[in-house]
């Protein structure tokens, strides 16, 4: 008889992330999220979508190793979360917010996950530059952030993220108070970090158009409680670009996700 052998884990397929059977539920007995099973392997863009309250920021941040889960477990490259930063693999956290030193320069602003790592200031400076020059702000380095506008102070945060080399980026609304035509540019731009980085992204979004455009896989979510209700592959090439924006195939993925939402929310009322 023919045995066939398990190709042993290499860098290149172990995932990135596994979140196995976790939950969250708080000690008044609220269940903020039920139990999830979702693997991100390397390289994947895959984005969490639904409405407030419904889980999705807490996935992203027990992912993180911000918040512990109540049950179940996290790994981060087959290590248990509490463990993860001993790998050689890094992880980076863009908020909702830029979140920035408003007495600092840009530089200092992107320089400063460097600064706690105790790189010097010649290398520090280097990788500031080379981010700086990635988001298309290589010109407002001495820049303070008063001085531009969301959309640039977004591309400081997103900076500061990228200047310590991660592996893997999660990405909590980053854009979700941006004007459509400044969030429809960094998307692109995100794209394209992505890929010329070969990150592995996990991207928090309440909307269905940006969840399309971006991702790989959609994560779709629902409230009371917060759960998994489907996964839905967006097989659509990458360059994604404006045209596919306006196509009849990111109208039927829109309406598809749009569907199930509804059918979750329906679905909610009915338990309540």
């Amino acid at each position: 008889m023919t045995q066939t052998m398990t190709p042993p884990l290499t860098r290149a397929n172990v995932p990135a992330v596994e979140v196995l059977s976790a939950e969250k539920v708080y000690p008044n007995g609220t269940q903020a999220l039920r139990p999830v099973d979702l693997t991100i392997q390397q390289g994947d863009f895959v984005s969490l979508l639904g409405p407030s309250g419904c889980g999705k920021s807490t996935l992203l941040k027990m992912i993180a190793g911000l918040t512990a889960p109540s049950d179940g477990k996290l790994l981060r490259w087959r290590q248990p979360i509490a463990r993860a930063h001993k790998s050689l693999h890094k992880l980076a956290f863009v908020f909702q917010e830029a979140t920035l030193m408003p007495w600092h320069s840009v530089r200092r602003n992107v320089r400063l996950p460097l600064e706690l790592e105790g790189i010097s200031t010649t290398e520090a400076n280097k990788r500031v530059d080379e981010v700086l020059e990635l988001v298309g702000l290589e010109g407002f380095a001495n820049a303070l952030p008063r001085e531009l506008s969301g959309g640039m102070q977004m591309r400081v945060s997103i900076a500061r993220g990228l200047v310590v080399q991660p592996d893997l980026l999660l990405m909590d609304e980053p854009f979700g108070a941006l004007d459509e035509i400044t969030r429809n540019r960094l998307d692109s731009d995100l794209l394209r970090l992505w890929k010329e980085r070969g990150l592995s992204v996990v991207f928090v979004t309440h909307s269905i158009a940006e969840s399309v455009f971006l991702s790989e896989r959609v994560v779709v979510m629902a409230a009371r409680p917060g759960r998994v209700v489907e996964e839905v592959c967006i097989e659509e090439p990458y360059p994604r670009t404006d045209e596919f924006r306006l196509s009849s195939r990111f109208a039927e993925y829109s309406m598809k996700l749009q569907q199930s939402l509804l059918s979750a929310s329906q679905d909610s009322e009915v338990r309540a």
